[in-house]
């Protein structure tokens, strides 16, 4: 596609599974329903080149009217912008993040780590807001927050080349990967793979292409920090442009060696980690490691999550303004 156009797009709850596609300003503040042009951001997709320019011509307009029969955009609204997605696959593209956690699980890093990359395919049937609960049954499982950037894609062909691949992204978004922590080393050590230690993700309210990002993308990656904070106090602000090992072209070229993927993919960086420990974290696993590293007891190391405790995920741009929208959500245990 050439000069694909700066988008903001959300997903609006209106009783039914995949919601109404929504057109947002670039402020953030207001919405237009984007129903005529596709119905759902997953119908939108499917026909990426001829929809997107559409919805860019939908936005200029409103943009020409100063939004004024638009509504005011509620994130408290907002599903996922995909509530559920036809693949969510996730990587691992930070070294330190590597280090840490295999530290973490005393196990060396994978062969070949920095020759390709690392993915494992997560469920994609449910995805839930920013808003929304982190339901969990028990506190005993170890309740870990992971904010990570991610892009959708378009069609994918098998075999595409990494900056081919990079022509295939859609969207951007933010999200939370929740792990439970303490499920995993028993589940990845019958060799199969994460399934229950890894419950339902959420999401900001707006996905926005790479184009609407402006110079904050370049190279494959989105170059800004991720700020986190655990019960309104601050956590960590890694950028997440630095200190990887893959762009999201050599992430998305890796998965469509032996298979096309669909428009519709969600391809995941994982978890954002820089090494200087003034930048924070974006997991707690991580920041126990850190701790463990220097000495700190067992039983002074920071806490997973309990029942009631919130979580706060949010990138700004330059301005200060929120690129995404905030994840912000409570832990509740059913």
């Amino acid at each position: 596609m050439t000069n694909p156009p700066a988008l903001q797009l959300a997903t609006r709850h209106d009783g039914t599974r995949d919601g109404q596609l929504m057109v947002v300003n670039r402020q953030r503040t207001h919405a237009l329903a984007a129903s005529h042009i596709a119905p759902t951001l997953q119908a939108a997709l499917d026909a990426w080149a001829e929809k997107s320019p559409l919805l860019a011509d939908l936005a200029a307009a409103a943009e020409a009217r100063q939004w004024a029969d638009a509504e005011p955009f509620d994130a408290q609204q907002c599903m996922a912008p995909l509530p559920r997605a036809y693949q969510w696959a996730d990587a691992s593209v930070y070294r330190n993040h590597a280090r840490l956690i295999y530290q973490w699980r005393q196990e060396p890093i994978p062969p070949r780590y920095e020759d390709e990359p690392l993915v494992y395919q997560g469920g994609s049937d449910v995805m839930l807001s920013g808003a929304q609960d982190i339901e969990a049954r028990d506190v005993a499982h170890g309740i870990d927050l992971e904010a990570e950037i991610a892009v959708i894609t378009t069609d994918v062909p098998m075999g595409v080349s990494a900056d081919q691949a990079l022509d295939h992204i859609a969207l951007v978004v933010l999200l939370n990967d929740v792990s439970l922590r303490n499920l995993i080393p028993a589940e990845l050590s019958r060799g199969f793979g994460f399934y229950q230690s890894k419950p339902a993700t959420s999401f900001a309210p707006i996905a926005v292409t790479p184009q609407a990002l402006g110079d904050a993308w370049h190279h494959g990656m989105l170059h800004l920090p991720v700020h986190t904070a655990i019960n309104g106090q601050w956590f960590g602000s890694p950028n997440a442009g630095v200190e990887t090992v893959f762009h999201f072209g050599q992430v998305i070229a890796h998965l469509a060696q032996t298979r096309a993927l669909c428009a519709g993919s969600l391809i995941g960086a994982g978890t954002i980690s820089n090494q200087d420990p003034a930048a924070g974290n974006a997991c707690i696993t991580e920041a126990r490691v850190r701790q463990m590293l220097l000495g700190t007891a067992q039983d002074q190391l920071h806490p997973y999550l309990q029942d009631g405790d919130r979580v706060r995920i949010e990138v700004l741009d330059a301005s200060g303004r929120s690129v995404f929208g905030a994840i912000d959500q409570a832990v509740k245990i059913v």
